[in-house]
């Protein structure tokens, strides 16, 4: 580019923002940059507030992109949800990654200002619970923690009783012939998802049948991909914790470490493992 060009783009650039919207303003860039509060002087408070918000920014989008493809796949337009649902295991790995950002924080400075948390705890993500019910990991006792609250509370608990993805894939995969228990179809949504047989042997008929099954392949693999993303994004949650505090309990009154290694053993999706034996 010549000098003479360079310049004349440059002269091009909109400076005048008094009547026209500007990116901070699209962006309400000033309520998000001036929400971070630090209830203590420690340097530190900073990055684990940061870390936080940004993990609620992008769960936020989980949920937009989980909700419109459970939409579709309800309405039988696989193929559409395939990119929401790619979209979603990137940003999976966003949130996997900033475990290692948070990571960098030691535990002498967590101590300088763990007390200022006070009862408050990443347990109590409401956006993690939602996804959690969007993927199938149904439990109803967590509803108490937002009992206090009158709107989190009707929020969480449409949540509950919504269908997860794995139950509107299940009922599609009816749809198109394949056969389901009728105690899967009718079952409880509010309940957590446990492996049935009928729907193991589907998957059979789906992975050995790749041509006429292409889109519903396609879904199990894509599933199986956020659940798999889902399961990383806790081990890494439970490795960070544990490097900072140890075994100690958690600020909102877990088991702290413990507590995280036990939903480890959840597996979402469980068929979708399973038939990989199956095969």
């Amino acid at each position: 580019m010549s000098e003479r060009t360079e310049h004349k783009v440059e002269k091009s650039i909109q400076t005048d923002f008094s009547k026209d919207m500007s990116y901070g303003d699209y962006l309400q860039l000033d309520p998000i940059l001036s929400s971070q509060h630090r209830l203590s002087d420690h340097h530190d408070e900073m990055l684990f507030i940061i870390i936080h918000q940004t993990s609620e920014l992008w769960m936020k989008l989980i949920l937009h992109e989980l909700t419109a493809a459970t939409t579709a796949i309800t309405n039988g337009e696989l193929e559409r949800s395939f990119k929401m649902l790619a979209r979603v295991s990137k940003i999976q790995q966003q949130l996997i990654q900033s475990w290692g950002v948070l990571a960098t924080l030691t535990p002498a400075e967590y101590l300088e200002f763990r007390d200022q948390l006070g009862s408050s705890s990443g347990f109590q993500s409401y956006q993690n619970r939602q996804i959690e019910f969007a993927l199938g990991f149904k439990n109803a006792r967590t509803l108490s923690v937002y009992a206090h609250d009158e709107k989190l509370y009707p929020l969480l608990e449409g949540s509950l009783q919504a269908p997860s993805i794995y139950d509107v894939t299940v009922r599609e995969m009816h749809r198109r012939g394949l056969s389901i228990d009728a105690s899967v179809l009718e079952r409880d949504v509010t309940q957590d998802w446990e492996w049935n047989e009928s729907v193991e042997k589907a998957w059979v008929e789906v992975y050995r049948d790749v041509d006429t099954y292409w889109d519903l392949y396609e879904l199990g693999e894509k599933l199986l991909d956020i659940g798999s993303q889902q399961q990383m994004w806790r081990f890494n949650h439970m490795s960070t914790v544990e490097r900072i505090i140890g075994q100690k309990m958690g600020t909102g009154g877990s088991s702290g470490v413990n507590y995280l290694r036990r939903v480890l053993d959840h597996r979402f999706f469980p068929e979708l493992w399973t038939v990989r034996t199956s095969l």
